[in-house]
């Protein structure tokens, strides 16, 4: 689905937390609830910290691990920028510049958006 940026976003950490199925999971314990959705506090194995949404843990017999292949990468996006959400879980959309960046952007700063046949001379048309 097609978004056009509503309100301005930041990438929030330079080196964030990335999970492979499988991998192991420490949870520190501090959690977050954003726009109803629970996140959790985590440290990877090689070491990188993040939020990692609730639902992509399971616990196993030596711990904590991951049920899918995550990242916590953020895309920094501007006010009229076209972006693609390619997945959407708690609050937060996956998605997709232009130029092939990409990163997690809050559902709230996004609004769908079609675009129409004049899109690849530069204009939308807005729904």
């Amino acid at each position: 689905m097609n978004f056009r940026v509503i309100e301005n976003w930041q990438a929030t950490y330079a080196d964030p937390i990335r999970l492979q199925e499988g991998d192991p999971i420490h949870l520190t314990g501090r959690q977050d609830n954003w726009d109803g959705h629970i996140w959790l506090w985590a440290i990877s194995s090689a070491g990188l910290e993040g939020w990692i949404p609730d639902s992509i843990i399971a616990e196993g017999e030596v711990g904590s691990f991951a049920t899918e292949n995550y990242t916590a990468i953020e895309l920094t996006c501007r006010v009229g920028q076209t972006v693609i959400g390619e997945k959407e879980t708690h609050g937060w959309v996956y998605c997709r510049a232009v130029d092939g960046s990409a990163g997690w952007v809050p559902r709230k700063n996004l609004m769908p958006h079609k675009r129409s046949k004049s899109a690849s001379l530069g204009t939308t048309t807005q729904t």
